[in-house]
């Protein structure tokens, strides 16, 4: 088995995913209270109206030396504390993050195909074949979200949410391999 072999199951996977996180984020309930309004919108629109896009942390803290000042840490008593992303203003433009969302899912196949054709006997069965696909994607669509969750406040219902998400994609990617390879 090599990873040219197994574009089928790469692309399908990939095309399969992208489908479920279009009905997961536009269809299913489960994300709707992932994101909340501040208490005053429009002060807090305002305040970043001139901030161009990039990530930012409130309050900053430049070096370690900053981090140990009086004034920094009464900054962190006061609070509030955030890690802030700022995108550029204007309309959403869904074509080109729906195409890199792809892309993405190209990525997550290509590295099972990889896993798969380093790992199992070209004769390995679907299960074993499901087991490793579908592992290696989970690992892909969610780990990483436990670091958001553990660095920057992401909440813990929000990374289970994404591991549900994670789990569907990874069933998905693992049946196709194990169908297709």
């Amino acid at each position: 088995m090599t990873i040219m072999s197994l574009w089928q199951p790469i692309l399908a996977s990939a095309v399969v995913a992208f489908i479920a996180g279009s009905v997961i984020w536009m269809a299913m309930p489960w994300h709707r209270a992932d994101w909340s309004m501040t208490e005053d919108e429009e002060r807090v629109r305002d305040a970043l109206r001139t901030t161009e896009p990039g990530a930012y942390t409130v309050p900053h803290c430049a070096d370690r030396a900053q981090m140990q000042s009086p004034e920094f840490r009464q900054k962190l008593k006061e609070g509030p504390q955030a890690f802030i992303t700022v995108i550029p203003s204007g309309e959403a433009q869904m074509g080109g993050k729906l195409l890199l969302m792809f892309v993405y899912n190209l990525l997550v196949g290509i590295f099972c195909a990889y896993l798969v054709s380093r790992t199992l006997a070209p004769e390995a069965g679907y299960m074993a074949i499901f087991r490793l696909a579908g592992t290696t994607a989970f690992i892909a669509y969610g780990m990483a979200y436990i670091q958001e969750s553990i660095w920057f406040g992401r909440s813990w219902s929000m990374t289970a949410k994404t591991f549900l998400d994670a789990l569907i994609y990874a069933g998905l990617t693992g049946g196709i391999f194990g169908w297709l390879a």
